[in-house]
């Protein structure tokens, strides 16, 4: 097919129309490509918003950068998230007369704003020098922030509540503990130091004295028992003997008990002042993950290795077992009755610290977690 020079098929018919056909094409890749940045916004704090272990202030001004970022003029603008009388704010924010801003509504209540400025002053459009969809944008970015910062605070309040389980059941543990040892343990033993002493005193061969002979063993049995108890809810000596040798002896106790082999390692800890909450919530979390590999790890042989490196305190376990889907086991933690992983993170979180699972099946499971360490000021430079 010949196409002539004076076809109109396929052109405007003349400079005017050729104009405008180019100045509405111009138009039209503007306005996709400022549809495109407003799409890159939201995106972009859908995407920050999933890193969980960020601070919420960081959060919103990372989020102020991104609006600065979408708006017609990013050259010129700035943008500002405030919460009560607080404000996060992108680097070059300067509240002006060209402002646009959503109100940030919180269970039904105002609680604070986005707003964004203009450093200079710019055309007339829908909204001042606002565009139409930038008020779709700031309304939607409000709303997302609403979102956000309700969740974080949901998020908080559990955290606080699982924490405050945690020292609770930490404090009856203590409680229950000393009860049986400096109560119920002495005062059987004071009965069976009476038994064995009533019996010395009966016939020799007599059947009364064989009898309180067995009811005294019985007696030491159940007192051995509630020991063993005791120092499951509070192993003796964490305080006078150190977090280390309590480790090792409840390793100990644990290899002998089930046949499974647990190495020792530590390195790095001289001079370090461990307080009891600390000291407590470690060998919480060593003991737990112990009772996983007896329950559900099938191994032969653990390891542990407490290392100190300044500023952290790094506890890594690792066993032989057969391993598990971590993805799977994490996901129902807090849905079923297998509580060992969730309170493993909440009394890391407890400590301030970091926990990490890795494991596939047939490859054992590594715990990593890491604390912030404390010094005593007596160590040397």
């Amino acid at each position: 097919m010949t196409i002539h020079p004076d076809s109109t098929d396929s052109f405007p018919a003349s400079s005017e129309e050729w104009r405008m056909f180019v100045a509405q094409s111009r138009k039209t890749q503007h306005d996709l490509l400022e549809r495109i940045k407003e799409l890159n916004c939201l995106y972009g704090i859908s995407r920050l918003a999933q890193n969980r272990e960020q601070p919420l202030g960081e959060l919103l001004t990372g989020i102020a950068d991104l609006i600065r970022a979408s708006w017609q003029y990013p050259d010129i603008a700035c943008a500002s998230i405030r919460l009560g009388d607080t404000r996060h704010n992108s680097g070059n924010f300067v509240r002006t007369r060209w402002c646009q801003s959503s109100p940030v509504i919180i269970e039904a209540e105002e609680c604070g704003a986005v707003e964004v400025c203009y450093l200079e002053e710019r055309p007339d459009s829908d909204e001042g020098p606002f565009l139409r969809e930038e008020r779709s944008l700031i309304d939607a970015v409000a709303d997302q922030v609403g979102r956000i910062v309700a969740q974080r605070r949901a998020e908080e309040q559990m955290r606080a509540l699982s924490q405050e389980l945690i020292m609770a059941q930490e404090n009856e543990r203590q409680r229950i503990a000393r009860e049986l040892h400096d109560h119920l343990a002495q005062d059987l033993s004071l009965a069976r130091a009476d038994l064995e002493r009533i019996g010395g005193s009966l016939p020799e061969g007599g059947p009364w004295r064989a009898q309180t002979g067995v009811i005294a063993e019985r007696i030491g049995t159940a007192i051995r028992s509630i020991r063993d108890l005791a120092y499951g809810l509070l192993p003796p000596g964490l305080t006078e003997l150190g977090l280390v040798e309590t480790v090792l002896a409840h390793c100990e106790d644990f290899s002998l008990r089930h046949g499974i082999a647990v190495d020792v390692f530590a390195d790095g800890l001289g001079g370090v002042a461990f307080d009891f909450d600390t000291q407590i919530n470690i060998y919480r979390l060593i003991q737990e993950a112990l009772n996983n590999v007896r329950k559900h790890a099938k191994a032969s042989r653990v390891t542990i290795r407490l290392l100190g490196s300044y500023p952290n305190l790094l506890v890594r376990i690792e066993d032989d077992g057969c391993g598990a889907d971590m993805d799977r086991c994490l996901s129902q933690a807090g849905r079923t009755k297998r509580m060992g992983l969730w309170s493993m993170r909440e009394r890391v979180k407890l400590l301030g610290g970091k926990i990490s699972f890795r494991s596939k099946p047939g490859q054992g499971l590594h715990i990593r977690i890491e604390t912030p360490l404390n010094r005593s000021s007596n160590e040397h430079a």
